[in-house]
């Protein structure tokens, strides 16, 4: 009896200590939810901040103004002006890596290459490569803390995270100013120069405040799962080097690449990329096998039922986007890695609309996603067309999920150009990229 007794507090004294863990667990994570809005905005911005958008202006129902500016930064037209841009950033990388004597980490120096992506073309700023390389640390301090518990205690990761935010945004704030100052012999407008003209059509004005605001909420929208992305096409396409050669087949067919293995001259248009197939295949299989993000949340607006349990509205449901594509009953072997699942003749993805979604599903689907698609692509065909590398390590890091997918150690990769020129960085690279596209 007494022994049942001691059974029973046990259970008891358990089904507590749970109960004290969720709920510090729920209340922890509100907070963070709190940290992430203060540490990356102002409290004195205006931009509406809509219910369910954690506290983003530019992430969630943002108003239909804001809506519509970003239709146009995603726009067709935008990306056939950002394309000349990004492909020189990628060049200009390669090179960089090319010329190292030894292995890179391929998933820092992504993060770099993403970063300098979203400075350079998204933003347009013409910022010093050693200002640059500045800023990119304390971005990354900034990131780091994002997430840290909100304890305002000196040394701790909220402290540093406030602290690099504030860096960020005078260093922000100079750029902008600068780039306001200069608008001659600029032929196209970037996201930020969207930005600010659609505001001045409805008559929202913005603050420097807001500007920079915005400005940080787009290098962390562009930034981390990029980077992800790109370091999960490198490591495949070393893994699998029979994609890497039917890859450049397709580009040999295409008059990208010589027959002698040299990059055709010239720039890349959008309807070129668009034409290759297989190179599209590429890019969607790492985003099946590798979604940079585990899921998303969502806000029930009406109540619905689900295998016999009911989801009342206004609850806030996940969902996973690697276990949708690891049980699709479409997509056959899913534990392989087959661009050509995505084929003509097979089309593992046309039944049904939620199988494949790396970018979310619905009318919240990811505004970035053919930036995010268009990159992979001109990664894919640079690397293709104008380098040679190898992994460094006996054998391929383990992958870890959190926050993004990425391997443990980062990658290793020694980088070689595939002629001598390939190892040359161009003096004139840095003239080129503040010229006009």
């Amino acid at each position: 009896m007494l022994f049942e007794g001691l059974e029973l507090v046990s259970a008891l004294a358990t089904l507590a200590a749970c109960l004290v863990s969720v709920t510090l667990l729920l209340a922890v994570s509100q907070q963070l939810w709190q940290l992430r809005w203060a540490a990356t905005r102002d409290k004195s911005c205006k931009l509406p901040i809509p219910k369910g958008s954690m506290g983003f202006p530019l992430i969630g129902e943002t108003g239909h103004w804001l809506l519509q500016v970003f239709s146009k930064i995603f726009s067709h037209e935008a990306l056939e002006s950002y394309l000349p841009k990004i492909q020189l950033v990628i060049q200009d990388t390669l090179r960089a890596w090319s010329s190292h004597p030894e292995a890179i980490n391929v998933y820092q120096e992504a993060q770099k290459l993403t970063f300098r992506m979203a400075i350079r073309v998204l933003l347009g700023f013409s910022i010093p490569e050693e200002d640059l390389g500045h800023l990119f640390e304390v971005y990354q301090q900034f990131v780091e803390n994002v997430f840290s518990l909100p304890v305002d205690l000196p040394f701790s990761g909220y402290r540093r995270g406030i602290q690099a935010r504030q860096i960020l945004q005078k260093g922000l704030e100079k750029a902008i100013r600068e780039k306001l100052q200069c608008t001659q012999g600029k032929d196209y407008s970037d996201a930020l120069d969207l930005l600010i003209e659609s505001s001045k059509e409805h008559g929202k004005e913005m603050t420097m405040q807001e500007l920079k605001d915005g400005t940080l909420e787009l290098i962390f929208a562009a930034y981390a799962t990029t980077a992800s992305a790109s370091t999960s096409l490198i490591m495949q396409l070393l893994k699998h080097p029979a994609v890497l050669e039917k890859l450049r087949e397709e580009l040999r067919a295409h008059g990208i690449l010589h027959s002698g293995g040299c990059p055709c001259e010239g720039t890349l248009r959008l309807d070129t990329l668009t034409g290759l197939r297989y190179l599209d295949c590429v890019i969607k299989e790492v985003m099946r096998l590798f979604t940079p993000i585990s899921g998303g949340y969502r806000t029930v607006l009406q109540t619905f039922e689900l295998d016999g349990f009911q989801i009342p509205k206004g609850w806030s449901v996940m969902y996973s986007i690697r276990d949708t594509h690891d049980t699709a009953p479409v997509f056959k072997d899913v534990n392989v890695f087959d661009p050509d699942r995505f084929s003509q003749a097979r089309s593992e993805d046309k039944d049904g609309r939620f199988h494949y979604l790396p970018f979310g599903g619905g009318v919240r689907t990811c505004l970035g996603k053919h930036l995010a698609k268009l990159f992979l692509k001109v990664l894919a065909v640079e690397l293709a067309s104008t380098s040679r590398f190898e992994l460094a390590t006996r054998t391929f890091p383990r992958i870890t999920l959190v926050p993004v997918l990425h391997p443990v150690d980062g990658l290793s990769v020694k980088f070689f150009g595939l002629d001598s020129n390939q190892n040359k960085i161009l003096p004139e690279t840095e003239a080129m990229l503040s010229a006009t596209v």
